[in-house]
């Protein structure tokens, strides 16, 4: 999750660890979205279980590099939140083999994220307190601590809480509809059409038999002067903490329809996390969110 933060690469097969207990799976297109949205829940651990997390720490490897396309290669992603979008990394380093980068995110309510990635010895380092932003940027010789953008910051500012959209979904102001049954990996899945009380929309598709999620709308991406639809798919569900937590995300930006020629831009490679070990309820302090110290760029925490 932190996460969340929050990316995510691959053709892997998808772990169905868990249906709902007690249900047995009914033909799509039967249930209504708040049926839907009832039984995700419960798949992923209970309304209970998640109302008791309130911080979550997770630790793998990103991948990223691995082609020769320069400027053009999207920049890796940090889940943001393991049910919900992602947040690019600002100006990730660009490997013309695939390395696999070390990382660790932690997370905490309401939407506060760090995420520490190691590449050449040195951490690089992104920060959301829930209100502002912060990245160090060691492997780019710049170890001044730069503010987000505006841009990251509204991004940043419009992701889901670390359980994801469709928890508590009513509550936080959501709306949740239906939005047709497509297949999704050879799988029936729902659908789900989340709307924000600001007025953000994002898709969501469940899985018909399991009811976790399978893949979720990613924010576009600026590539090329273009933007691009973004994907993340979600994959090998484990079980932690009596929680269903996915530990391999893999995020796809998508070719776009280029205006007045009829062909598609190039198709990018996608972008592959796994996760290693997952801490629920982790004790965090608060200088976490805070604002980075520059003699943190340089070391290992």
């Amino acid at each position: 999750m932190l996460r969340k933060l929050l990316a995510v690469g691959l053709v892997v097969g998808f772990a169905h660890s868990i249906s709902a207990a007690g249900d047995t799976p009914a033909a799509p297109g039967k249930l209504s979205a708040a049926e839907i949205v009832s039984k995700n829940v419960a798949a992923r651990g209970g309304l209970k279980a998640w109302h008791e997390v309130q911080t979550i720490s997770e630790s793998g490897n990103l991948g990223a590099g691995g082609d020769q396309r320069g400027a053009a290669t999207p920049q890796p992603t940090v889940p943001a939140g393991t049910h919900s979008k992602a947040m690019p990394i600002p100006t990730s380093p660009r490997l013309a083999k695939e390395a696999q980068l070390p990382f660790v995110m932690e997370m905490e309510r309401p939407r506060k994220v760090r995420f520490e990635l190691q590449f050449a010895g040195k951490t690089a380092i992104q920060v959301y307190d829930g209100m502002n932003g912060w990245k160090v940027r060691p492997y780019l010789n710049r170890l001044e601590v730069e503010p987000f953008t505006d841009e990251e910051a509204q991004l940043a500012s419009m992701q889901p809480d670390l359980d994801g959209p469709l928890v508590d979904y009513a509550a936080k102001g959501s709306r949740v509809e239906l939005d047709g049954v497509e297949k999704v990996n050879d799988r029936d899945t729902y659908k789900l059409k989340v709307t924000t009380k600001s007025g953000q929309v994002q898709h969501v598709w469940v899985d018909a038999e399991t009811f976790l999620e399978t893949k979720v709308e990613g924010q576009p991406r600026r590539l090329d002067g273009k933007m691009h639809p973004v994907e993340i798919y979600y994959r090998d569900y484990r079980q932690v903490s009596g929680l269903e937590i996915p530990f391999v995300l893999e995020t796809h930006v998508l070719p776009t329809q280029e205006a007045g020629n009829g062909f598609k831009s190039v198709a990018y490679p996608a972008e592959k996390i796994v996760i290693d070990k997952v801490t629920v309820n982790p004790k965090l302090e608060a200088a976490d969110f805070a604002k980075p110290q520059i003699e943190t760029a340089t070391a290992h925490r």
